[in-house]
């Protein structure tokens, strides 16, 4: 299986690599590939333990740029070193999901993330929120890269689009 998925990453070439501790976290990073997938960015998905599967997880940090990969989106709950550990073996960015899997309701994985030693960062993003993690991706990708640019812009106009209209509705209700 292992060397089906090489292949298949060889020709899709992703750009961004989405990886979480484990599948329960997919409830939240689902979004991450949802909105990449909406800007057209190549990306791959994987399920990686930094608890469980630490040669795993440092084989896939230490060959992430050498694969072609250009950001690293990684989600963890709980103790969440999984962004952390990744961020220490690969000198690309990665960003930080803090998942909400315990009774703190996601600040113990939030303070794991974003209390990175100097030297090691982690951008971090909101607990839940993948779909931030990738549009900071998509950022950093559209910094060169003309057609993800468009896509951004294009995005943003939609946005505000969106804020107006809500806002017209709410007008005529009132």
């Amino acid at each position: 299986m292992a060397k089906k998925r090489k292949k298949l990453l060889k020709r899709i070439k992703p750009l961004v690599g989405i990886v979480m501790g484990s599948d329960s976290d997919l409830r939240v990073m689902h979004f991450a590939s949802d909105l990449l997938k909406e800007f057209e960015v190549r990306h791959e998905v994987r399920i990686i333990s930094a608890h469980r599967t630490p040669e795993a997880m440092l084989q896939y940090a230490t060959e992430a740029a050498s694969r072609g990969l250009k950001v690293i989106i990684a989600g963890a709950g709980g103790a969440a070193h999984l962004p952390g550990m990744i961020a220490s073996a690969t000198t690309l960015p990665v960003i930080g999901v803090p998942v909400n899997i315990t009774k703190m309701d996601g600040i113990d994985a939030f303070l794991s993330i974003v209390q990175m030693p100097k030297g090691v960062p982690v951008a971090t993003v909101a607990i839940d929120n993948a779909a931030n993690a990738a549009l900071l991706a998509v950022r950093i990708l559209a910094t060169s890269d003309d057609k993800v640019m468009k896509r951004l812009e294009a995005y943003k106009k939609s946005q505000v689009k969106k804020v107006k209209a809500a806002d017209r509705l709410l007008a005529r209700r009132s």
